[in-house]
């Protein structure tokens, strides 16, 4: 009788009778996820995407094995009846509330449809160094085994959640079991989009059994730039605005910001081909020809100068909604009609 293998990286079943020291090739390491990065802390290769994460080979060999970790023990909280005498030794401070001043109370406001500029790009030497570092391993010998027509031995299943590896094509008429979503990770809790198993153990979500059947994926998918959320927030000074965007590997060529005293466009090309789009209604107003983008290895920083120095109370300015006047009357109408 066959029974999975808890070793990581591994998720394979085997004879527990018939189990050779190296039987088992896995990572006696622990994954690592650092500033969009994965990879595993035993062995040094790193890559931004889940699915190839999953598909790293192991860097250690050794024989199976069967014994599931324990689970994370999670500390107790212990509640005590005496919350009124803890409330009365918390100390006493008067809230307030301070609003910043609203755009129109401080000058007009341009109008949005002011002509566009392009802001002036700034690139750093550290991306300069990583772009070249990129084309140099592109057009290096070796490193595009997807693009011939023969899929090699060993080549692991891009779809999510399975571990099973090219051995011939007797491997095409096998059925795959899958994960049609994405990998969720919060608060602690790992589990898929498609059928939300939450576990806290990263083994026994990796040994998590697909939810949906189909054929192995040998190679990606060449879908060219997609569309792709990207992670950002922004901060303020007196005198200017900036717009942290965290892409890596940006193009400087085909990467821009429109804008004007009020409006931005953001079209950023990073990691090759993900595309990240962004439009934004400014909260204030900007003078755009002394605003700059710049771009660096790990991010990239949209440096917005202040038309006056005063505090934005956010980034965006929340569009106007005005109450519907105009369905209220027809409704009154109507009911003076049915009174008639």
């Amino acid at each position: 009788m066959s029974v999975l293998c808890y070793n990581k990286g591994c998720g394979q079943r085997f004879d527990p009778e018939n189990n050779p020291e190296d039987a088992c090739t896995y990572h006696p390491g622990v994954p690592v996820f650092h500033d969009a990065l994965k990879g595993w802390s035993c062995c040094k290769r790193r890559t931004t995407d889940f699915s190839d994460f999953l598909s790293i080979a192991g860097c250690t060999k050794g024989p199976h094995n069967k014994e599931k970790p324990p689970e994370p023990v999670k500390p107790e909280v212990k509640s005590s009846g005496e919350k009124k005498d803890v409330d009365g030794l918390k100390p006493k401070c008067i809230e307030s509330i301070v609003q910043a001043p609203k755009p129109a109370e401080c000058f007009r406001r341009p109008s949005p449809d002011e002509p566009i500029s392009r802001l002036q790009q700034k690139v750093s030497a550290s991306l300069k160094q990583a772009l070249e570092k990129l084309k140099l391993s592109e057009n290096a010998p070796g490193e595009k085994e997807e693009e011939g027509d023969e899929i090699k031995i060993g080549t692991s299943c891009k779809n999510g959640g399975c571990t099973k590896t090219f051995s011939g094509p007797e491997s095409d008429e096998e059925v795959c079991s899958f994960h049609a979503g994405v990998p969720i990770f919060h608060e602690g809790m790992k589990y898929w989009s498609c059928c939300k198993r939450k576990t806290s153990d990263f083994n026994t979500f990796l040994s998590q059994e697909g939810c949906s059947k189909g054929k192995h994926l040998w190679r990606k998918k060449d879908l060219g730039k997609k569309l792709v959320p990207c992670r950002f927030d922004w901060h303020q000074t007196g005198s200017q605005v900036t717009i942290t965007v965290y892409a890596k590997n940006s193009i400087p060529e085909l990467s821009y910001v429109d804008g004007n005293s009020t409006t931005l466009d953001i079209h950023i090309i990073f990691d090759g081909d993900k595309e990240f789009e962004q439009k934004i209604i400014l909260w204030g107003v900007i003078d755009i020809s002394k605003s700059t983008l710049n771009m660096m290895a790990a991010k990239i920083e949209i440096v917005l100068k202040k038309a006056e120095p005063v505090s934005w109370g956010r980034l965006d300015l929340p569009p106007v909604t005005s109450p519907p006047k105009e369905t209220e009357k027809k409704k009154e109408s109507d009911s003076d009609d049915d009174d008639d």
